[in-house]
């Protein structure tokens, strides 16, 4: 028996006179994900959300990973149907607390529910099966999509409105769904879960970009707006103007966590040039690997919440066994 949960989103949206406006039932979704092929599977539906995801705040994913968490007692597996903008978050977070072998897998649409040529049925159809699949077992939370099964660690919205959303290009797909069946080509790296499962909010970790000419200004606001944590989407493979430079290894000084991601959204983050991002390293930021801005950002900020001690050695050791540093 899989659980399904139904969040909102642009599967579940239909057009307005204001805009796309969230309205479609899970049980909805159902019905036309069971036309695509057929589904041997029992499925219970609950309806926990029902907007677009943009909406959604980290209280409000952190009592779905509770719920998701609750589901896998009685479940087979949980696949849950979730707008794109903030989809890449929310499997991350829900890959920070998950602890087995029963698969969570996350879809959505990029075509309101009410198109005259939808994709959501097919991706729901394609996670359902996934996620009744033996073949899942093991490959923790994933996101199906256009056919494709993504490791949630290291997986980004690549397209704003391209069928094929989701990317993780330094991972590759795990497996596909399609007419032919359930095909899973790898295993994911999978760490021992670090967030605190009773955790109602995260510290406030503030994401910091890097652009031509950035001064320090931003990084400051940050700190003076009680940010707990720092995430530098740098330049490259993780460099830093030098007001920026200079600011953070002050911070870093101080004890202020910093982590490093590219704003290139592709590959890994180093600290290479003198300057920039070898000084930053040699102060003590943590290089993201190949996370995402926003992923480190969650990352870090579950780190916190068991204590600010020793912050950047279980960073580290959890990127590593994430598979996202040697």
């Amino acid at each position: 028996m899989i659980t399904l949960l139904a969040t909102g989103g642009t599967i579940a949206a239909r057009r307005s006179a204001r805009g796309l406006t969230v309205g479609a039932a899970g049980a909805e979704l159902l019905e036309r994900a069971r036309t695509v092929w057929p589904l041997e599977v029992d499925v219970v539906v609950r309806d926990v959300e029902g907007v677009d995801s943009s909406a959604l705040t980290v209280p409000r994913v952190l009592r779905l990973v509770r719920t998701v968490r609750e589901a896998l007692v009685t479940s087979d597996g949980v696949v849950v149907t979730h707008g794109t903008d903030t989809m890449e978050e929310t499997a991350f977070l829900l890959a920070l607390g998950h602890d087995t072998e029963r698969a969570v897998t996350l879809t959505g649409s990029q075509r309101p529910f009410d198109d005259a040529a939808p994709d959501g049925p097919r991706n729901l159809a394609a996670a359902l099966a996934w996620a009744a699949s033996p073949t899942s077992r093991g490959t923790g939370v994933t996101i199906a999509f256009a056919d494709a099964v993504l490791p949630a660690i290291g997986t980004h919205k690549a397209k704003s409105l391209g069928l094929e959303a989701f990317a993780a290009p330094t991972r590759g797909p795990l497996g596909h769904v399609d007419e032919t069946g359930v095909r899973r080509h790898a295993r994911p790296e999978l760490p021992a879960p670090i967030l605190p499962m009773d955790a109602v909010d995260l510290p406030r970790v503030t994401v910091v970009p890097q652009y031509l000419g950035a001064d320090a200004a931003a990084v400051e606001a940050a700190v003076r707006d009680g940010a707990e944590g720092l995430v530098v989407a740098g330049f490259g493979a993780g460099n830093t103007t030098p007001p920026v430079t200079a600011v953070l290894v002050e911070l870093l000084g101080a004890g202020l966590p910093v982590v490093v991601t590219s704003r290139t959204g592709s590959g890994a983050v180093a600290g290479l040039y003198a300057g920039g991002g070898a000084d930053l390293a040699a102060a003590g930021a943590v290089m993201a690997g190949d996370l995402s801005h926003w992923q480190a950002r969650l990352l870090l900020a579950a780190v916190l919440a068991r204590g600010r001690e020793g912050w950047a050695g279980r960073v580290r050791d959890w990127l590593g066994a994430a598979g996202a540093t040697p």
